[in-house]
């Protein structure tokens, strides 16, 4: 089961027991130390620093989020990966195998997921139907009841709220269809080069409040960049307000532990019989290591803690919406059903008890008038870029791409809906304050993305066994 930031921690992990060398003098040290002998100490904009977050990662809460992410309910993530580009036409599609995602057929996914949202009782569930039914025919139909109607205009706000930060796929569309995550895992598919980095490319420069003669280092697409531009680039970053430069650092993590993904699961040998993935340390370096990255490695790294930091912050404060009594993580098993919200609502008491989380509240502080404004402009960049997703030419990094930046969105969504959130019912569905399937699924998976226990004990192995040796490159 691949959940990528396990890679991060469990080099960090090796490095660490290297580096601490019991009183030994240590030889110099490898790119692979180097990486990450720069990623300690506090983040910045945080109270956090990154050993606590490394021993709540590995000691408290991968046991139990691994069983949850493996469930049913969460296994299963519906995608339109056919939506066009909104952006260009000229998109390569990639026509690797690797690339390629495979659906799900009808009867692989459980009934309950594949019928309405169930997430209530029955009778709460039944006024849900009728609403969804009525939304999908595009108008209030006088025929129904005046509760219905009245429930179908608070869902109609609800799906139009301010507070959504990602463009949703139409899940009711013909092109949509449920894939099985764990059969379709994030991995290097051969998606590089030109393509690729235009993807990102405008991520950055069109989307991060970046001015166009602010340079980013290392930007593939710009050449002749040298180190006067990184330095004016971080007194730019720096001299931004706090949500901007919280903008980006969160982009940049994602970006980052996407590559820590393609770095953990790649592949490395393939013959007629069989394909070999593993752990490529040399790709990792390239994109990591502080000297041949001129010192940008850590930074993102750090960025990748920040992502983490933000979206186990949500998830400490969505606990009220998931302890209410009707809600279920319905997928037509009750055994299974009851057992998985246990382990949820265990999952979630145990990230609430986090010592350091992330303090939002400096977020949007300050004038009315002015938070309004700047929380629109954040909330419209975000949107922005989880439609650019739908212009990845790679399937299967378009399917992650898609799951993370939602999974991240509704971290966002969340963050921001507290007094919403905390004027729920105690009972039924919420109108004001109310999570989708999809906005479920991808938010619990894309904080799972920090998590393979298996990784790290393989990559300490390997470092512990061979610290020095100089890695081929693959």
């Amino acid at each position: 089961m691949d959940r990528g930031w396990g890679f991060l921690i469990g080099l960090l992990g090796a490095v660490w027991l290297l580096s601490s060398g019991h009183g030994e003098q240590q030889p110099p040290e490898t790119a692979a130390q180097r990486c990450f002998c720069q990623v300690s100490g506090y983040l910045d904009d945080c109270t956090c620093d990154v050993e606590t977050i490394d021993r709540f990662n590995n000691y408290r809460l991968f046991p139990r989020l691994q069983k949850l992410l493996e469930s049913d309910y969460f296994r299963y993530y519906k995608v339109n990966l056919k939506r066009p580009c909104p952006f260009w036409n000229d998109i390569s599609q990639c026509g690797r195998r690797d690339c390629a995602v495979k659906p799900c057929q009808s009867d692989e996914v459980p009934d309950g997921i594949k019928s309405a949202s169930y997430k209530y009782s029955e009778e709460a569930n039944n006024l849900i139907e009728e609403c969804e039914q009525a939304e999908r025919l595009g108008a209030v139909d006088e025929s129904l009841s005046e509760e219905t109607q009245k429930a179908v205009l608070q869902w109609t706000k609800h799906d139009d709220s301010s507070d959504n930060f990602c463009e949703a796929d139409d899940i009711q569309s013909p092109d949509a269809e449920y894939v099985d995550l764990l059969l379709n895992p994030e991995r290097y598919t051969g998606y590089k080069g030109p393509d690729a980095w235009k993807i990102w490319n405008v991520i950055y420069e069109e989307n991060c409040f970046k001015p166009q003669t602010i340079k980013r280092p290392l930007n593939p697409l710009a050449s002749g960049q040298g180190k006067s531009e990184e330095n004016t680039f971080y007194s730019w970053l720096e001299g931004l307000c706090v949500e901007k430069r919280a903008f980006y650092r969160l982009i940049s993590g994602l970006h980052a532990s996407i590559n820590v993904h393609l770095s953990a699961r790649y592949l490395l040998q393939e013959t007629w019989l069989e394909k070999k993935w593993g752990h490529n340390i040399t790709e990792f370096q390239q994109r990591f290591d502080g000297i041949l990255t001129e010192g940008e490695g850590p930074r993102r790294l750090k960025n990748l803690y920040f992502l983490y930091l933000i979206e186990l912050r949500a998830l400490s404060k969505v606990l009220p919406f998931f302890e209410r009594p009707d809600f279920q993580l319905f997928t037509g098993n009750k055994i299974q059903d009851e057992e998985n919200k246990m382990l949820l609502l265990e999952i979630l008491h145990e990230i609430k008890s986090f010592p350091l989380h992330f303090d939002e509240n400096s977020f949007f502080a300050g004038d009315k008038k002015e938070a309004h404004k700047l929380k629109e402009d954040f909330r419209l960049h975000f949107r922005n870029i989880s439609r650019i997703m739908d212009c990845v030419g790679c399937f299967k990094c378009r399917l992650w791409g898609k799951l993370q930046t939602q999974g991240l969105g509704t971290a966002l969504k969340i963050l921001f809906s507290e007094k919403l959130i905390a004027n729920m019912p105690e009972s039924g569905p919420s109108y004001e304050f109310h999570l989708t399937r999809q906005e479920i699924v991808s938010l619990f998976n894309a904080f799972g993305r920090c998590w393979e226990r298996e990784m790290e004990k393989r990559v300490k192995r390997i470092c512990h066994k061979e610290p020095h040796v100089k890695i081929p490159s693959l």
